[in-house]
């Protein structure tokens, strides 16, 4: 029997209209996320390569240390399959053990990473779409925290980040790129 209940209508109407669609990750697209980080950030901040490796170090991570059950990295795209934007939400292997499983004991903190919307898909809901569908897969798997790390030049992120309940919990200066940037923690209680 299929759910009509209003609510799951107007659900999946708004999907079938939906310009994008959001997919788990496949071979490639590592790949891809590592080349349009480069490209776009440098396009639109004058970031260069050292930030581009340090994408390619987090994609590198998440396929090394990659556990299903926990962990996803979300690819959005057209119909057609043009790429629109990606996020991931991984364990935060320095706030949990290991042996630790989000559900087990009292801290299970999860971080959100690489969130990135073409600019060709800005203005279509995709950024809040990709950050709520971290929120509701942390929750379902039982993580207590979800946090993040950004830059505080990246104004629409932090916007979506403050709009979906994330707090800022603290910044400072750095020089990870090679050039004075204020970094800044962010961090979602669940």
């Amino acid at each position: 029997m299929t759910d009509t209940t209003p609510e799951t209508t107007t659900a999946a109407a708004a999907a079938e209209k939906a310009p994008y669609i959001l997919r788990t990750h496949r071979p490639g697209d590592m790949g891809w996320i590592i080349h349009r980080h480069g490209a776009l950030y440098h396009a639109e901040y004058g970031w260069n390569e050292r930030f581009e490796a340090l994408v390619a170090r987090i994609t590198a991570d998440f396929i090394d240390h990659y556990d299903p059950k926990t962990e996803r990295c979300w690819i959005a795209e057209r119909k057609d399959g043009a790429f629109l934007g990606c996020v991931m939400l991984v364990k935060d292997r320095e706030e949990n053990s290991e042996s630790k499983e989000p559900g087990e004991g009292t801290e299970n903190v999860a971080k959100l990473r690489l969130l990135l919307v073409e600019p060709s898909a800005r203005g279509l809901g995709l950024g809040r779409a990709l950050i709520r569908q971290c929120t509701t897969f942390a929750r379902d798997v039982g993580y207590s925290r979800i946090r993040l790390w950004t830059n505080s030049v990246l104004a629409s992120a932090r916007y979506l980040y403050g709009d979906e309940g994330y707090r800022l919990v603290n910044a400072e200066e750095h020089e990870l790129l090679g050039f004075k940037l204020t970094g800044e923690n962010w961090e979602l209680v669940l």
